[in-house]
């Protein structure tokens, strides 16, 4: 079609279709207006694919019909934006090829990195040094172009007089779709200009947000040592961006997929054939499979009246001897999830888990914001593992992930909240090599008191030998490596599985029934009545929204949107299991929630303390304010407190009291 008969399609099209929108977007002040092209397809199927084959030139052509109508746009320009293409422009970063440069495609990713906005040159007016003629010219390139001559001949000096500025970003997304275990994601840098950057638009392309970006494929020569490359680098000129929604849309459930979900969500052994389906190959661990399967359902998030948001998704620590397959475990947990990761904290840092400023001078510009670990994970699952082996200073950054599930960051002039929807699976190993149920966790792991009280379940993975479980996991094994393979087999395909989950988490939000709250209430209560007095707390409100979560997770492996007595249950026996492990305090029989989530001194300590400063108090009125270290020992063993030594080290450590010389102990 030639150029006229293009410009008159485009305003016949636009007059039928869009002429109130068009007025809308001049009285409103927008800078673009945006066409459904599927109703272009419709309207000229020849106008559609000259769109994707040529879209420079075409959309050019389509802004200026768009000065043909009479909407009273005067001189100034409404940019064409473009959005719903067919499937056949939709490719994958990883299938971008030579051939789609300067073709209109669409691409889906998630923002990995993103530049700050800065204005840039589009348009530039020179003038000539010899004549005084004004040149504009349009800039396309990285660096200022002058013209390259003028009428009268000369051909340098040319004084930039005036320029036209817009507002620009870089961004980096990453490719969302599942990929080859151990596969690195794809990239792909994508430039916005204009009404692109705007506020609301900027919050969308942040990193950890999931767009799809319409635009044109273009190229630019690599840069090595100032010198321009045969190689290019690509990136998309975006035309439109949209946000897409993370709740596991990636994965696409047919209706006969919905007809086997509906059917297995019937099945009374749904829990038991989930757990059967996690790591099948991994023998046992049915409780800690069970406490994971829920954790893939998750919980459902509350946003309180006062605004303030409470998350819905389920923590889980698994603490263990050597040999007892948490990585395994793990590893195998990250693939059952879309965008789920494994990271080892022997060699992670903050800026990895959560967010950082990096400097990207060659392409981005500047500073700019990438996300970690966390952020990518955004509403889905990050295992974590050495969680112990992450440096001090690095964990203090996972408190507001885990609790607000924001990650905030101001550095380098870049201030921006970016969001860590993310369930966290950390594993981690014990000082002493091998877990001892008798020493509080505190005392066995390197994890501070705060993050521990984080996570809503805790189990220990012990090696203890057994002849007959023994013999039943060597079977396993041989089973899984060598014999009779297909016998190990998930109860449930694992597609079918993540489809499942996936269903689960889009269509129910259950709510507490009155039976579910009064158990999940009383269990609470009750815990917190044996608390009274001296006796240690066994449980805290932060438990007890662990259990809400729990029992949510619990409704939605079978697809309810109701939480009843036998999901409340499932939380209490999976709370109780998990305080078990870490809270039974050995001198009291009870459980001490201080033991559970590592603090210093846990309450039998305390009342120890209490006793052997009541010890000090009388033997300063012998002594004086220096007191033998021997005679206190003595009488606190009078008094029934055989490790005497040990408890004054730790009083010593809290600072509660100090040592003036050896032999010697001060009260402050």
């Amino acid at each position: 079609m030639e150029r006229e008969e293009v410009i008159e399609k485009f305003s016949e099209f636009l007059n039928e279709f869009y002429k109130g929108e068009l007025l809308t977007a001049v009285a409103e002040g927008k800078k673009s207006i945006t066409i459904d092209f599927s109703l272009l397809d419709k309207f000229n199927v020849e106008l559609a694919d000259s769109i994707l084959e040529n879209p420079e030139e075409m959309i050019k052509l389509a802004e200026s019909a768009i000065r043909t109508i009479d909407i009273g746009l005067a001189d100034a320009t409404l940019r064409v934006r473009f959005t719903n293409l067919p499937d056949s422009a939709a490719i994958r970063i990883r299938d971008i090829r030579s051939e789609h440069i300067g073709k209109l495609i669409v691409v889906d990713g998630i923002v990995k990195r993103a530049s700050e906005i800065r204005p840039e040159v589009s348009e530039a007016i020179f003038v000539c040094p010899e004549c005084g003629m004004r040149i504009s010219i349009v800039q396309t390139e990285r660096l200022l172009t002058p013209p390259q001559s003028c009428q009268c001949g000369n051909k340098k000096g040319f004084v930039l007089s005036e320029q036209k500025l817009v507002d620009t970003r870089w961004i980096v997304i990453e490719e969302p779709y599942e990929i080859v275990s151990g596969e690195r994601p794809s990239e792909l840098m994508i430039y916005l200009k204009e009404d692109l950057t705007t506020p609301r638009m900027q919050s969308k392309t942040d990193p950890g947000n999931r767009i799809k970006v319409v635009g044109v494929l273009k190229n630019l020569p690599r840069r090595i040592k100032g010198t321009r490359s045969r190689q290019m680098e690509i990136y998309l000129d975006a035309n439109s961006v949209e946000s897409v929604e993370v709740e596991w849309e990636e994965l696409e459930i047919k209706p006969e997929d919905e007809a086997k979900i509906l059917e297995l969500a019937k099945n009374p052994q749904i829990y038991s054939m989930i757990v059967n389906s996690i790591a099948p190959t991994l023998y046992g661990l049915e409780e800690i499979k069970e406490a994971i399967a829920l954790q893939l359902f998750g919980g459902e998030p509350h946003i309180q009246k006062d605004k303030s948001r409470v998350r819905g998704d389920i923590h889980i620590l698994l603490i263990g001897d050597p040999s007892t397959a948490k990585s395994a475990l793990m590893k195998v947990v990250s693939t059952l999830i879309p965008r789920g990761r494994y990271v080892s904290g022997k060699g992670v840092t903050a800026a990895g888990l959560t967010a950082s400023v990096v400097r990207d001078e060659e392409f981005l510009g500047g500073w700019v914001l990438e996300g970690g670990a966390l952020v990518l994970c955004n509403r889905s699952l990050c295992a974590i593992d050495e969680f112990e082996k992450v440096d001090a200073s690095d964990q203090v950054a996972l408190h507001e992930a885990m609790e607000q599930q924001t990650i905030s960051i101001a550095k380098a002039n870049i201030v921006a909240t970016l969001p860590a929807q993310t369930a966290i699976l950390a594993g981690g190993n014990p000082k002493l090599g091998r877990f001892d149920p008798y020493l509080p966790i505190k005392e066995q792991i390197d994890i501070p008191e705060t993050l521990l009280a984080r996570f809503d379940l805790k189990f220990a993975l012990r090696d203890i030998p057994n002849p007959e479980l023994d013999a039943k996991i060597a079977d396993h094994v041989l089973k899984a490596r060598h014999f009779e393979e297909e016998e190990i087999k998930p109860a449930i395909d694992l597609n079918l599985l993540k489809k499942y989950v996936a269903y689960a988490r889009k269509n129910c939000h259950p709510k507490l029934t009155k039976e579910a709250a009064e158990l999940i209430k009383n269990f609470y209560l009750e815990m917190r009545e044996k608390s009274g007095g001296e006796s240690p707390i066994s449980i805290t409100p932060r438990q007890y929204e662990a259990l809400i979560r729990l029992a949510e997770a619990s409704a939605k492996v079978q697809l309810r949107n109701e939480v009843n007595a036998e999901d409340a249950l499932r939380a209490i026996r999976l709370m109780k299991a998990s305080l078990r492990q870490f809270g039974f305090e050995p001198e009291t029989g009870k459980i001490d929630i201080d033991r559970v989530e590592g603090l210093r001194v846990t309450a039998v300590q305390r009342s120890k303390i209490r006793t052997i400063l009541d010890i000090i108090d009388e033997l300063e009125k012998i002594y004086g304010k220096e007191i033998p270290t021997d005679e206190i020992i003595k009488i606190a063993q009078e008094r029934g407190i055989e490790d005497a030594d040990e408890i004054i080290r730790k009083m010593l450590l809290e600072g509660i009291c100090f040592s003036p010389r050896a032999g010697i102990i001060q009260k402050l």
